[in-house]
Order: C-alpha cells, then structure tokens, then sequence
C-alpha cells in the first residue's frame, strides 16, 4: 500500500511502521497544502493518507473518496511509540475508501 503521510504525523513513527511504502507531502512537494487539495492531488497515486489533523473529517467531505484515511487520535511521539502495534494493525486492515480513527490510549 501506498501511503501519503501528512505534515502532523512524527516521522519516528514512520520509520516504526513495516510492509508499505511511505511518502510525505513535503517529499511530494506538497508541504503547506490544505487538507481538501492535500486529498485530490493524493487520491491518484495514494492507497492511504495518515494524519493526526483533528479537523479532517470535520473540514471534508470524505464520501466518495477512494483513498483511505487513517486518523490517528495523537501525534505525541512518546504516546505512540507505546502503542505502535495498535497503529500498524490499523495500518494492516483499513480498505480503500475508509475512515479509521484509531483511538491512542493515554
């Protein structure tokens, strides 16, 4: 799977993460892009988008979307270095389509 991660999103969790490829909207040259643009330029060439940006699913219409999008409910590194397996089986199930939030645990 293809993955686009979104500027919120620690890079150490990135490099923790196994069996997909990982890009982030800097790499693509996309840094500073608003969600909904973030979105349409991702869709052709990404499985899925990761993001910890609590206003995502507030600020989009996210029906009809093919790419998937895995919310995560923190971006505290030492928070989510706890609970990496939590994250990858997340990362491991979410279809083409889905939203997935993933509640991290205190």
């Amino acid at each position: 799977m293809k993955v686009l991660v979104d500027e919120c999103v620690p890079l150490k969790l990135v490099r923790l993460l196994t069996g997909h490829t990982f890009s982030t909207a800097q790499q693509m040259g996309w840094g500073g892009f608003q969600n909904g643009k973030l979105l349409a330029v991702a869709e052709p060439e990404f499985d899925l988008f990761l993001t910890c940006d609590r206003n995502l699913g507030h600020q989009q219409n996210l029906k009809g979307r093919k790419i998937a999008i895995l919310f995560l409910s923190t971006n505290h590194w030492p928070t989510l270095k706890r609970q990496m397996p939590l994250v990858q089986v997340a990362l491991d199930k979410v279809k083409s389509g889905e939203f997935i939030r993933v509640e991290i645990p205190q």
